[in-house]
């Protein structure tokens, strides 16, 4: 007879007994056991959009923006190859949850010494803080674009998305889930309508998707490749992933464990192909509008903005961007509010109340939006996007590198365990993603 999974990791790291992730949320949301594909798929379904939306955030707006706007369609292959990697990824996070009902958060806390888990904790943190810091400054140049609210007044009244999920989460996960839906739709259906109106060059499209040598041997090219990295494959998913796939109720079985992998990862395909596809329509529509035209240098959402109407002859077009920019700015902030938590609880075993860990959250993200805007002015937001997710990208292996050891460990995960190619595939995925950061370093350096 096989090991259970939960077996398995009782000889193979330390136990914390009693320690739910999420526990608010654990195991409420039911799945039929005795049930039809689509209605089992039913019940999976939702997780992976929650961890969608921090994959098409205002931090992808910037740096999609910039790489369309000066090199064209090339960087769709990073958009792409970006998108299979979280896919991936992601993947495992969610194996990693239903196999050993902890988080990547928990199970580093129950795998490494003290020292390394603080350490990783502070990395993540620092991971959030960056994911905070551009949907702060997305929400709060959407908020004054559409409605002439001046960018430090829009950054503080972001905090005020607390109560938002706080109720949210008082009337059950579903309907969480059902705002992040919703909303996906809002952003899909604006960037639907602008490429319409942008008429992109679909031969030259298609062969943006082609890898080309110049990303990496072009310093300019190979930063904002960083940047569409950090923020397409983001490190905090990783830990929220590996969490709110816990909050089916599947039993404890080995088969009924397999099944919730097979869904989940399907839930994860098919959300995170949505964000691909946004994702390309930002880049496609900056550089079908942009790239060419004289305005090579947009990269910053306001000039977007006010381009738009004129070079596409109609106000709509820019109205669509901002209230896409709007939605897509909420979106990111209901996940952030998850992943801190988890994070917090998971490595170091303090539970803060919701509200009082978003604030916090909420708060490191603020004071340097608004020092940026107080020394540089409006003009230094767009900047601090595209920095923001190359600080997520420089994160990356110390999330990635923990998921890939644990999933492939047949000892944690039992039968559950990584197949051989999601192995195979994970370690050149871990050591390109490391190998591009010290790039980008040295880069940095040399320019400098």
């Amino acid at each position: 007879m096989n090991e259970s999974p939960r077996r398995a990791q009782e000889s193979s790291w330390r136990v914390t007994r009693g320690t739910k992730s999420l526990p608010e949320v654990h195991g409420t949301i039911p799945v039929p056991i005795t049930s039809s594909f689509w209605r089992k798929l039913w019940a999976f379904t939702g997780p992976g959009y929650l961890v969608a939306v921090g994959y098409m955030d205002p931090g992808n707006w910037a740096t999609d923006l910039a790489g369309g706007a000066r090199y064209g369609y090339t960087l769709l292959s990073v958009i792409m190859a970006s998108n299979l990697m979280a896919i991936l990824l992601q993947a495992m996070a969610a194996r990693l949850g239903i196999a050993t009902g902890r988080d990547l958060a928990q199970a580093c806390r129950d795998t490494y010494s003290r020292p390394a888990t603080l350490v990783l904790w502070l990395l993540a943190e620092v991971a959030i803080a960056a994911t905070d810091l551009a949907e702060v400054i997305g929400a709060a140049i959407a908020l004054q674009l559409l409605f002439g609210l001046p960018l430090i007044w829009g950054v503080s009244l972001t905090s005020l998305d607390v109560l938002v999920v706080l109720y949210l989460q008082k009337h059950g996960f579903r309907w969480v889930e059902a705002l992040v839906v919703l909303l996906i739709l809002g952003i899909a259906g604006s960037f639907a309508v602008e490429l319409y109106l942008s008429r992109p060059d679909i031969g030259a499209m298609l062969w943006g998707f082609l890898p080309r040598s110049e990303v990496v041997t072009d310093p300019g090219m190979l930063y904002i490749a960083i940047g569409i990295l950090g923020a397409t494959v983001m490190p905090h998913n990783l830990y929220l992933h590996s969490s709110i796939v816990q909050t089916r109720k599947y039993a404890d079985d080995l088969a009924s464990r397999k099944d919730a992998t097979k869904f989940a990862s399907i839930d994860s395909f098919v959300a995170l192909t949505s964000a691909l596809f946004i994702n390309g329509a930002i880049l496609v529509m900056a550089a079908a509008v942009f790239h060419g035209t004289g305005h090579e240098d947009v990269a910053d959402i306001s000039d977007a903005y006010l381009l738009l109407a004129p070079l596409l002859g109609t106000t709509a077009a820019s109205v669509l961007f901002a209230v896409a920019l709007l939605l897509s700015g909420q979106n990111a902030t209901l996940t952030g509010t998850l992943a801190g938590q988890i994070v917090m609880e998971g490595f170091l075993s303090i539970r803060l109340r919701p509200w009082l860990r978003r604030l916090i959250t909420r708060l490191v993200a603020i004071a340097p939006a608004v020092a940026v805007i107080a020394v540089a002015g409006e003009r230094g937001a767009g900047s601090l996007l595209i920095l923001s997710q190359v600080v997520l990208s420089l994160q990356l292996p110390f999330a990635v590198f923990p998921l890939l050891l644990f999933t492939s460990d047949r000892r944690r995960m039992g039968e559950l365990v990584n197949p051989w190619w999601m192995t195979a595939l994970g370690w050149p995925v871990a050591l390109l993603i490391a190998a591009l950061n010290v790039w980008l370093i040295v880069q940095v350096f040399t320019a400098a």
